[in-house]
């Protein structure tokens, strides 16, 4: 298990390679569809993004209202191919790191080795156990998109893997092949 600070730096990004299990600490943003089909839109029209994504990491994440003593209430990664449409252009514009669940198409897997990204998975059913390591939350902007606004997350100890790593090295691609019984 490696222990990861974020914001990511370059360095921390090409020493982790696909398969290895994380626990990131720090602060991270959110955002689903709704929210990256805004900012891409941005992006096309040559506009200033309502939050700088220069270096940061972005969660894919609706979370549910939260109870005592929670921060947020269960908060599972949602599948990342809904944000494949628009993941190269926040990559070619700063972004470092994507959490979600599921496999990426080959634009987004170009634009992670292009821009020296990575893309970590959460686990899909644990989204309580997820929550636990969300200390804080800030609404950044798109307060009408409710759950799926932008928001800034202070996590401690967030629980992923790396799936896809700056090298484009894949484990949806290199691990199922080993477990074929044929």
């Amino acid at each position: 298990m490696k222990k990861i600070t974020l914001p990511l730096k370059d360095e921390d990004i090409k020493n982790l390679k696909a398969g290895d299990s994380v626990l990131l600490t720090g602060s991270m943003i959110t955002g689903r569809d709704a929210a990256h089909k805004r900012l891409f839109e941005l992006i096309q029209k040559g506009e200033n993004l309502p939050v700088d994504i220069k270096g940061e990491t972005i969660y894919y994440v609706g979370p549910a209202p939260a109870k005592p003593p929670y921060t947020v209430g269960p908060a599972g990664p949602t599948s990342s191919y809904r944000m494949d449409k628009y993941a190269p252009s926040l990559l070619n514009n700063g972004l470092k790191g994507m959490i979600g669940k599921g496999a990426r198409n080959k634009d987004v897997i170009d634009a992670i080795i292009k821009n020296g990204g990575i893309y970590f998975a959460a686990i899909g059913g644990a989204a309580a156990l997820i929550a636990k390591s969300i200390k804080s939350e800030k609404l950044l902007c798109y307060e009408d998109l409710g759950t799926e606004a932008i928001r800034k997350y202070e996590v401690e100890d967030f629980p992923c893997i790396v799936v896809i790593d700056s090298r484009g090295n894949n484990i949806y691609e290199t691990e199922p092949p080993k477990y074929n019984r044929e």
